[in-house]
């Protein structure tokens, strides 16, 4: 294996119990939305308004919401209330870096990893 792909890996120590298994496919299913994973990457830059989020994904709020709420219970995504006005927020590191993974193996399965390329400009 490549030194640069083993940046910050960690390794599953010992089986994995099948609950975490069955989990884990839950979150993969969750993940497997293109409007979902637009929400995470949406989110990778903070805390968010639900109008704002559907400006950055390109749809209606009232589909957004519908999201968003799947994700909150799945706990990709975390809420707080200011007012009339609801503000979601990543619920920890893992699910935006699963989405970011994905987004690098989409890069390679096309042959243009751009996370590989330096800038030369």
């Amino acid at each position: 294996m490549r030194a640069d792909n083993q940046r910050d890996r960690v390794e599953v120590a010992g089986p994995v119990d099948a609950q975490f298994v069955e989990l884990a496919v839950e979150v993969f299913s969750m993940l497997a939305d293109p409007t979902r994973v637009r929400i995470v990457l949406a989110l990778q830059g903070g805390e968010l308004p639900v109008n704002t989020i559907a400006t950055a994904v390109d749809k209606a709020p009232a589909s957004v919401s519908q999201h968003l709420a799947k994700l909150r219970l799945a706990r990709i995504v975390a809420s707080r209330q200011d007012g009339n006005r609801v503000f979601y927020r990543l619920a920890n590191e893992h699910a935006a870096q699963l989405v970011t993974d994905a987004i690098h193996q989409a890069e390679h399965a096309l042959g243009q990893p751009r996370h590989h390329r330096r800038d030369t400009t």
